[in-house]
């Protein structure tokens, strides 16, 4: 049975630096083989930090911030979502993907909310 999974594309900077020729190949490469095997749900990069905002609502009130959030040492730059046989063979396949060399991926599995796991829908 497939799974699909959320997979997180984030900065790290223990990560090793790609050339952009590198990248553009390695990304072509892993998209066309997901897309291949029929893998492949919306993806996309993201803008940086500084176009970012944060928004929390606390006692009532809307909160809203600028980025960059100095607290964050790896930024989120971009996801996709991608369907698997199981989270290991998702991990295999990401391994291909430049933000796994460059930077670090997490992949989550999609789950379904309490309230529809108890009503079937």
């Amino acid at each position: 049975m497939t799974q699909q999974y959320l997979v997180i594309h984030m900065t790290d900077a223990s990560g090793s630096r790609l050339g952009q020729e590198e990248d553009r190949r390695m990304l072509e490469s892993w998209a066309q083989e997901g897309e291949d095997a029929g893998r492949l749900g919306p993806g996309a990069p993201v803008a940086g930090a500084e176009q970012a905002k944060s928004v929390v609502v606390r006692d009532g009130r809307v909160l809203i911030t600028d980025g960059p959030f100095p607290e964050f040492k790896e930024w989120f730059a971009g996801y996709d979502l991608l369907t698997a046989e199981s989270i290991d063979e998702a991990a295999q396949f990401m391994a291909k993907h430049p933000t796994a060399v460059a930077g670090r991926v997490l992949i989550l599995p999609v789950v379904q909310l309490p309230w529809q796991q108890q009503s079937g829908g």
